[in-house]
C-alpha cells in the first residue's frame, strides 16, 4: 500500500476531513523554492536550424533523413538575461532572455541505418513578470521546457531545419525558509507489491484528476 492505496491514517497526505485545525501540533521551518511569478507560452516554432554533433554511429552515409527531435531536459539554460523594472507597474519587470534547450535528434542515413545526435535550440523570450522587492536573498529566473519535432529536412552537412512544438514556462524563484503549520511527521505505510491486476482500468483514466 501507499499514502493513497488502502491506507487510513490522519498522519498522511490527502484530503482534509472535518476541522483542518485538528491535529496541528507545531510550526515547522521548511527550506523551499518559492515561486513569485510564472508564465507559460506554447506554440509552433518554424525554421529552427539544428546543427547536430555527437553522431552515433559516428560515420553515417550522407545525406541524412530527419526522423524526429525532442528535448532531453525539463529545465533549460537561461542566458543573456536582462531584467528591467517597469516604473509604472509596481514589482513588475520586463524579463528578456535566451532559453537554450538541449535536444536529441533521430535520423536515418543513406543506407537506412538509424542514428542519433545532439543539438540545441535557442528561443528568445521577452515577457513581463512580477519580481520580489529588494532583499538580501537573491531571486533567479528558471525555464522549464518541452520540445518535440517530427517535421524537418536535411539542409546542409550535419544540419537539419525543422518545425517544432514547444512549451516554455518561465519562473521567478527564490530559495527561502518558510514557517508553516504542521501535523507532525508522516506515517509511512508498507509498499504494495505490483501485480497484474493493478493496471485494470488504468488506461481508461483521464490524464488529470477531476
Amino acid at each position: 500500500m501507499s499514502f493513497f492505496c488502502n491506507f487510513q491514517s490522519d498522519r498522511c497526505p490527502g484530503p482534509i476531513n472535518g476541522n483542518p485545525l485538528n491535529g496541528l501540533c507545531e510550526k515547522v521551518c521548511l527550506q523551499a523554492k518559492k515561486v513569485f511569478d510564472a508564465c507559460m507560452q506554447q506554440g509552433q516554432l518554424t525554421g529552427l536550424v539544428l546543427n547536430i554533433t555527437n553522431l552515433t554511429p559516428s560515420n553515417p552515409t550522407y545525406p541524412l533523413t530527419f526522423v524526429s527531435a525532442k528535448s532531453t531536459v525539463s529545465e533549460a539554460t537561461v542566458s543573456n538575461l536582462i531584467i528591467e523594472p517597469l516604473p509604472e507597474r509596481k514589482n513588475c519587470a520586463r524579463v528578456k532572455a535566451d532559453i537554450i534547450i538541449p535536444v536529441s535528434v533521430a535520423y536515418t542515413d543513406a543506407n537506412g541505418v538509424e542514428g542519433v545526435a545532439t543539438s540545441t535550440v535557442t528561443v528568445s523570450k521577452d515577457v513581463i513578470l512580477n519580481i520580489p522587492s529588494a532583499s538580501i536573498m537573491p531571486y533567479k529566473v528558471e525555464a522549464l521546457v518541452s520540445l518535440v519535432s517530427t517535421i524537418g529536412s536535411y539542409t546542409a552537412t550535419n544540419q537539419f531545419t525543422v518545425d517544432a512544438c514547444a512549451s516554455i514556462i518561465i519562473k521567478i524563484v527564490m530559495e527561502v525558509e518558510l514557517l508553516v503549520p504542521s501535523y507532525g511527521y508522516t506515517a509511512i505505510p508498507p509498499c504494495q507489491d505490483y501485480t497484474q491486476e493493478v493496471c485494470a482500468g488504468f488506461f481508461e483514466l483521464p490524464i488529470y484528476p477531476e
